[in-house]
């Protein structure tokens, strides 16, 4: 697998670019949404998220997505749990947790929960006299369902459920949100969604407040073999107009990846890390206007529809010992699966070996530490990932991976003593 990014995705890139540059001072200009009712859910980011700018409703594939966009679901194949938190301004918090469990002929489902809750806030009378303090808290449940309709369409809808508390006065309500995602290509796809539909709307006192509707758009491609992946966002919320972000992502290693992205009216960035091919931790950081905001994100990956691939031994010499790597192979795919493919790359992005078949991959296959043409390789670190592709075009791709060839073996030198 040839790792370099294709010419056709030179002009994606150049117009994500073009996106970002002109939404910066545009964005500026926008209006605050802070008295918005909802707004704390509106401008709600989660530790990915924010660090790709906000711009997630056609890249969200994470629980928490559904957030941007309900159709989101239809972007993940393991079942996950997700959980996020946020230490804001003035001793105000905000968490997140999500569950979701991917479908294949029957819908994908989700179960999400965010709450923001504030710190002590003063009160006072009409004197200004002190009479102790209070504080608000905000909840939303959001009940999802999924379904891909095609291999490049997928529908989703939230029911909404949200509650708000300010001092002894409480109410809640309840709405819904819609969105759906193409793929253009493998490699770019659009997404759109309109939330709060109908509500939801909450009386505190004797005033009912509604939501505003918000409608985002926007897309996102993969570049540089599938390890980069550039998003761009538009929103429009009722009552105070355009929003824009934008945001790239690029994975260093099989393990790290690192974000940048500009979110409506300041910069943000982050990293994430994969502690295991089933769990990673995200890590997001903001300049907002008030200060700079942290977010930490945690997600653990079971069972689904996957694809894997892991060598044992690691490191091997084909003149040694350990003459051959065995590579196991192991993938579940939402429909049948069509065909299989892993290629060996070495440090130039070049495709030095490559493994293919018909139907489901075999459970191993033994790699020599030769080339197509059956010659040894130099020592080295070469990277492998298996792919997958289903009878309806889904592809799945296992985590990056890592073999050596060593065949020279212990460097060092050795003291020798003089003898008597």
């Amino acid at each position: 697998m040839n790792m370099n990014p294709s010419r056709s995705c030179c002009w994606k890139v150049a117009l994500a670019l073009l996106l970002l540059a002109v939404a910066a001072p545009v964005a500026r200009a926008q209006e605050e949404t802070g008295g918005v009712p909802g707004s704390w859910l509106s401008q709600y980011g989660g530790a990915r998220t924010l660090g790709l700018g906000g711009a997630f409703v056609a890249a969200a594939d994470e629980p928490l997505g559904v957030v941007w966009n309900p159709a989101s679901l239809s972007q993940l194949y393991q079942n996950e749990l997700r959980f996020e938190t946020a230490r804001l301004f003035e001793g105000t918090s905000i968490n997140g947790f999500s569950f979701a469990v991917p479908g294949s002929r029957l819908p994908s489902f989700g179960l999400s929960i965010l709450s923001q809750s504030s710190g002590d806030f003063e009160k006072t009378n009409e004197l200004n006299d002190p009479l102790g303090t209070f504080n608000t808290g905000d909840t939303a449940f959001l009940l999802t369902m999924a379904k891909n309709f095609s291999p490049r369409f997928a529908f989703g809808g939230n029911l909404k459920i949200a509650r708000q508390t300010v001092e002894e006065f409480g109410g809640g309500g309840v709405g819904f949100d819609v969105g759906g995602i193409w793929s253009l290509t493998p490699k770019a796809r659009v997404g759109v969604s309109l939330l709060n539909i109908g509500g939801p709307s909450i009386t505190l006192r004797d005033t009912k407040e509604s939501y505003p509707t918000e409608v985002r758009a926007g897309a996102a491609t993969t570049v540089l073999g599938g390890r980069g992946l550039i998003s761009a966002e538009m929103d429009h919320l009722a009552g105070v107009g355009m929003r824009f972000h934008g945001g790239s992502e690029y994975w260093i290693q099989p393990a790290i990846a690192l974000r940048v992205g500009y979110h409506d009216t300041y910069p943000a960035g982050g990293f994430s890390y994969r502690i295991d091919p089933r769990m990673q931790l995200d890590y997001a950081l903001s300049d907002h206007e008030l200060g700079f905001t942290h977010r930490i994100g945690l997600s653990y990956r079971f069972g689904g529809f996957f694809a894997s691939s892991r060598a044992v031994p690691e490191i091997f010499s084909p003149t040694g010992e350990q003459s051959v790597t065995k590579i196991h192979l192991e993938a579940r795919t939402k429909a049948e699966t069509e065909s299989w493919s892993l290629a060996i790359v070495d440090k130039n992005a070049e495709t030095v070996r490559r493994f293919a078949g018909k139907g489901v991959p075999p459970a191993h296959l033994v790699w020599d530490g030769k080339d197509e043409t059956g010659l040894p390789l130099p020592d080295g670190t070469y990277h492998y990932q298996l792919e997958v592709r289903d009878r309806d075009g889904r592809e799945l791709v296992s985590p990056l991976q890592l073999v050596e060839i060593s065949t020279s073996g212990p460097q060092g030198s050795i003291e020798v003593l003089p003898g008597d």
